[in-house]
């Protein structure tokens, strides 16, 4: 990083002009924050009606402009595009001569470090990755909810601490990320939040169709607990009839779900598999009981809707009650 830019980043002024590119769920939710921080949002560039509604809802008199317009106006700008669309963004933006000498870009994608934006870097602006790991609404509650948000930085050296003072501005725990980790961290959090929505909206949906009048009711207390004692203690959190190693129960669910919910199969198997083997690697599944269990499973995604080597009506003393410890 050049001299002339470390000195742009010193004697900027406390309080910032605020910009949005895009205005999806996450931009004007970060800019409000910001607001509520003291600093200014000045501009908002948004296409769809839905984005332009957001927009009009979380920052009231904020201009909508274009891109371009957006960084004439703004010191901070924050690019809060889908990820595949930021490289071209980026470059375009940088190749029309959008970006400014000094001008703090952000990203908010998950998925990149702060490289993305070496067009920018050329170009003169100061490159930011803050990623808030956080599922947003697109309302107002988003703001309330990134207090206490960890952030993932990533950033030169020699910005680190000035993308660490932004996230603390919006409430938020800055944890750091390296570039070459990025992707890796992008997908552990993948892998949590965004499946968990989809498992979720299955449960609800065979509830109903088990005939249970007030699934997320029922799933609230349950759910809270699980992701409860998961956080604080890991594998030896495991329980149900997989962890048991019941392998009956677990045919009769492979029968059931064949015939109510056939879309289903796949993801019960795939996580029945990964469930099996944490809990044979913790301790908590006998060896003893996993051979029957892992034959179930096999059976299962061959198609084979009887259970193999279990009995599939649960019958054999373990039906999916006797010893329930969810």
């Amino acid at each position: 990083m050049s001299t002339v830019h470390q000195q742009d980043l010193k004697d900027r002024p406390a309080r910032l002009t605020v910009g949005v590119v895009g205005a999806g769920r996450v931009g004007p939710a970060l800019a409000a924050s910001l607001q509520l921080a003291g600093h200014r949002p000045v501009a908002v560039s948004g296409v769809s009606d839905a984005s332009r509604r957001r927009a009009e809802t979380l920052l009231p008199g904020v201009p909508l402009v274009p891109p371009a317009e957006v960084l004439e106006r703004a010191d901070l700008v924050l690019l809060t595009v889908p990820d595949d669309a930021l490289p071209a963004l980026v470059a375009g933006l940088a190749e029309t001569g959008a970006v400014r000498p000094g001008q703090l870009l952000v990203h908010t994608s998950g998925r990149y470090g702060a490289k993305v934006l070496d067009p920018a870097l050329r170009a003169g602006a100061l490159p930011l990755a803050l990623h808030p790991a956080m599922t947003f609404t697109g309302t107002p509650v988003d703001v309330q909810r990134l207090a206490g948000c960890s952030f993932g930085v990533t950033a030169p050296e020699e910005l680190r601490l000035a993308a660490q003072a932004l996230v603390i501005e919006m409430g938020g725990e800055p944890e750091w990320i390296s570039e070459e980790n990025r992707p890796l961290y992008h997908a552990a959090l993948a892998l949590g939040a965004n499946h968990l929505v989809t498992l979720v909206a299955q449960s609800m949906e065979l509830l109903r169709t088990a005939g249970v009048e007030a699934p997320d009711r029922m799933l609230g207390p349950l759910l809270g607990a699980a992701l409860d004692n998961a956080l604080r203690s890991g594998d030896a959190a495991l329980t149900g009839p997989v962890a048991r190693g019941d392998a009956g129960t677990v045919a009769a669910h492979i029968t059931e779900l064949r015939a109510h919910a056939p879309g289903t199969v796949a993801g019960y198997l795939a996580m029945a598999r990964a469930t099996a083997d944490r809990a044979l690697a913790s301790g908590l599944l006998k060896p003893e009981l996993a051979e029957d269990l892992l034959g179930v499973l096999a059976d299962g995604a061959n198609g084979d809707g009887t259970g193999g080597r279990a009995d599939g009506d649960g019958t054999d003393g373990t039906n999916g009650t006797e010893g329930n410890d969810r």
